[in-house]
């Protein structure tokens, strides 16, 4: 797969992409990553890439014309073009049915914005236009490294093990992934459930979907909505909803 960014700051990629299972995926040929400066394409001599609204308001916009014209020639770059994102409070909720969906893309472009927004008439180029939270960045070059990292990890071979990106967090039948432990057995009065230590492994299968479900009941209940769960473990995550909503009335 290949990434590719328009940014007014394309340095920024680096430090993360060049580390850690990102680092290594890039380098054995998971996926490769190219920023393009969006500087490149204005044409005045301080390089501007913001104007004022029409309108008034604070802040400044970003212009439409350099961003057409780059994905003008950066879609003629390649054997095929890019599924083109830009990142916006009125976007599609990133999650990981999204990643799931972006995984299956040979070649995304995400655009990053800057300053107080982008000219409403560059989100005709968009394939995707997503939103990573309900919060203000300063910019779209950290909502585009979310939403490659998480697509990273779907790709095969980028984690070694190809089960790992299957059993986790809302890969596993639309749950919050079990509680794990490791060494010691018993800390600071804490122990590990016998069952993980029992060697059974039905009856660690078994735990492990039970706690899966009792998490998301107890922190994420709206996901039990999308979930695909057996009459059984639905009627059970309504218990497990009912008992926190008693604990907390009394």
């Amino acid at each position: 797969m290949r990434f590719e960014a328009l940014s007014v700051f394309p340095e920024v990629f680096s430090p993360y992409l060049d580390a850690s299972i990102m680092g290594r995926a890039q380098r054995s040929g998971v996926f490769s990553f190219e920023a393009y400066d969006l500087r490149d394409w204005t044409h005045d001599r301080h390089r501007t890439v913001d104007d004022a609204p029409f309108g008034g308001g604070q802040g400044m916009l970003m212009k439409p014309a350099p961003i057409f014209e780059a994905l003008d020639e950066l879609s003629l770059n390649g054997s095929s073009s890019p599924h083109v994102v830009f990142f916006s409070p009125c976007g599609q909720r990133f999650d990981q049915r999204v990643a799931e969906r972006l995984a299956t893309k040979e070649r995304i472009l995400f655009v990053c914005g800057r300053y107080e927004g982008i000219d409403e008439r560059v989100y005709t180029l968009a394939d995707d236009v997503l939103s990573i939270g309900d919060y203000v960045l300063t910019g779209g070059e950290l909502a585009a490294l979310v939403v490659m990292d998480a697509v990273v990890r779907l790709l095969p071979g980028a984690l070694g093990d190809e089960l790992s990106a299957v059993d986790e967090s809302f890969s596993s039948e639309g749950l919050l992934e079990y509680a794990q432990y490791t060494r010691p057995a018993s800390y600071r009065g804490m122990d590990v459930p016998e069952v993980l230590l029992s060697g059974d492994h039905a009856k660690v299968r078994e735990w492990r979907r039970r706690n899966a479900l009792e998490r998301t009941a107890l922190w994420r209940p709206d996901l039990l909505e999308s979930a695909r769960l057996t009459d059984e473990e639905r009627l059970f995550a309504q218990d497990v909803l009912r008992s926190d909503g008693d604990d907390r009335h009394e």
